[in-house]
């Protein structure tokens, strides 16, 4: 037995010993084995070379999904493009065939030019989610591929760079749309009420995008993590019980019309956000290495 044990051993790598001999949490010296894992930060410098490298890694994987992503999204979104400039009422319907939500608006007074300016928003928002979705995959990629090859503080120093890059791309966004917020609306209707209700809805439209291109991160690094029941639960959660509720109730019973009705779907993206930086916070890497090799 003592022959055969000794003779499986090598199939196991030195990482079996390595990450399962350690009381609570696993020590930097568990990983010095491995020269790939990327060497403490300890300076300005080193951190913008480290970062520079990581960034060329997200998006080699972020770029196609990108991508890949915007091209499905825009078969419907020119549609509706192109809808809104034959007229209102044919805006209001492609609006709520192409968004269940927007037809929550089909309730409030003048819903004609309620469903026709959220959807607009909604529209937009949605081509700026589907660049949030790219980093979805590629941080839940890098994370994934970091924590398998036992380097934590790679996995770690990858969930900086998206999250920062992510934001960084949102606000880039959020800013270009506030500066052409007299503008833009043009794209997508003729009509002066509808252009004037996507204007005074631009600032939280900016919102939005900075929020939503900063949550998809953070679960890409949550699914990467192998958290995916967690997610699952938190976005059912914070979106669907709570977020969508309250702009039920801030719209129909508060008279804020279609902006309450966005405030709640905001606030459940908002919660959303918030548990997921408290649980990624929170994560020992090194814990996590030691799970994901302790599993096979």
């Amino acid at each position: 037995m003592e022959e055969q044990s000794s003779s499986t051993q090598p199939l196991l790598s030195p990482w079996k010993y390595q990450l399962t001999n350690s009381s609570t949490s696993l020590s930097s010296s568990s990983f010095i084995a491995d020269e790939a894992d990327i060497k403490p930060v300890e300076s300005i410098r080193d951190f913008f070379r480290e970062f520079s490298l990581e960034s060329k890694k997200l998006w080699y994987l972020a770029a196609p999904a990108i991508f890949t992503a915007i091209c499905q999204y825009s078969l419907g979104a020119i549609t509706q493009v192109f809808a809104g400039h034959v007229g209102t009422v044919e805006l209001a319907a492609v609006s709520v065939e192409n968004s269940v939500i927007a037809g929550f608006s089909f309730g409030l007074l003048n819903a004609e030019v309620a469903v026709d300016g959220l959807s607009i928003c909604m529209n937009i928002l949605g081509w700026t989610i589907m660049v949030a979705l790219g980093f979805n995959a590629a941080i839940s990629v890098r994370v994934s591929n970091e924590l398998g090859a036992a380097h934590p503080r790679t996995a770690k120093f990858s969930v900086v760079v998206a999250t920062v890059t992510s934001m960084l791309v949102g606000l880039a966004m959020a800013l270009v749309l506030i500066i052409a917020r007299k503008q833009y609306p043009d794209l997508f209707s003729s009509s002066t009420e509808v252009k004037q209700l996507v204007y005074s809805l631009t600032p939280m439209l900016g919102t939005s995008i900075v929020i939503n291109s900063l949550q998809p991160t953070l679960s890409g690094v949550a699914i990467g993590a192998g958290w995916q029941a967690y997610v699952a639960y938190v976005n059912i959660g914070c979106y669907y019980f709570f977020g969508i509720p309250l702009g039920l109730v801030l719209g129909y019973a508060t008279d804020m019309g279609v902006t309450g009705i966005w405030d709640g779907m905001l606030a459940g993206t908002v919660l959303q956000t918030c548990i997921l930086i408290w649980m990624i916070y929170r994560t020992n890497w090194n814990k996590e290495v030691n799970n994901m090799h302790s599993a096979f």
